[in-house]
């Protein structure tokens, strides 16, 4: 049986968040089914899947963000597929405005919302990042531009304006698999990237539907550590303009990393 949509959670390791992640998703308005996949299993992610009555799928092989990625999107039997990170916290109405818009945008393949940032326990709205970000993202909340190539590049060329857990993929209309890049940081700038050039609309609800949580632990700040996000980032602003401008974009990128200080 396939489903309209399913939220999959490529857990790994015993993440402290994980069981408010699936909270989240189990108290949607708008229920979808939830999955948890992993290639670090262990007591307290198997624990947790029982105590939720969630299907848990175990991948053999050496963890890896884009490997593990694939495999919760290949796990999930939904025509929409949410990568749901474990350590984010999802609004109630995530699914409901996700499925309004489904219903309004036949060709919709990605579809994406605002979010807002946790760190020590504070939710952080204010931020300057974020308001760049949303002005970024205007392309998408324009029908007119949703479906057109250059509309949907525009988000991604100052920059990857869409944030990676608040967003859902049309299975249905992509294909398999999700994550074709070879990053190990800009893996969803690369992909949204590719998706952008092929046909289909990129639909975003511009409320905050996601509680993005900001840590020590997180995957992005060890890609900070050993300089994989900028020789990555560099990479993807070299797509679209000439170095003298790649460096005056990576300079302003830096600033941001102070998030994760």
């Amino acid at each position: 049986m396939r489903y309209e949509h399913v939220y999959a959670i490529p857990a790994y390791k015993d993440s402290p968040y994980l069981e408010d992640c699936i909270r989240s998703l189990k108290g949607q308005t708008c229920p979808s089914p939830v999955i948890l996949c992993t290639s670090t299993p262990s007591a307290y992610i198997r624990g947790l899947a029982e105590n939720y009555g969630i299907p848990l799928h175990v991948r053999e092989g050496k963890s890896g963000i884009k490997e593990d990625w694939n495999f919760a999107y290949a796990m999930a039997d939904g025509e929409f597929v949410t990568i749901a990170h474990q350590d984010d916290v999802y609004h109630k109405d995530y699914g409901a405005r996700l499925r309004e818009a489904a219903r309004r945008y036949k060709d919709m393949t990605v579809f994406t919302t605002d979010y807002v940032i946790i760190k020590d326990g504070r939710l952080i709205t204010g931020d300057a990042m974020l308001w760049v970000k949303r002005l970024l993202r205007l392309p998408l909340r324009i029908p007119a531009l949703r479906d057109k190539t250059w509309g949907k590049l525009l988000p991604l060329m100052f920059g990857n304006s869409i944030c990676c857990p608040a967003t859902t993929y049309n299975k249905g209309r992509i294909g398999e698999p999700l994550v074709d890049s070879p990053f190990q940081f800009a893996l969803d700038w690369d992909t949204l990237d590719r998706l952008a050039c092929r046909d289909g609309r990129f639909v975003c609800e511009e409320r905050p539907l996601l509680y993005y949580r900001v840590h020590s632990g997180a995957a992005t700040k060890a890609c900070m550590e050993d300089d994989r996000r900028s020789r990555e980032e560099r990479a993807m602003f070299s797509r679209y303009w000439p170095e003298a401008l790649v460096r005056l974009l990576m300079r302003g990128y830096r600033a941001a990393y102070k998030e994760y200080d």
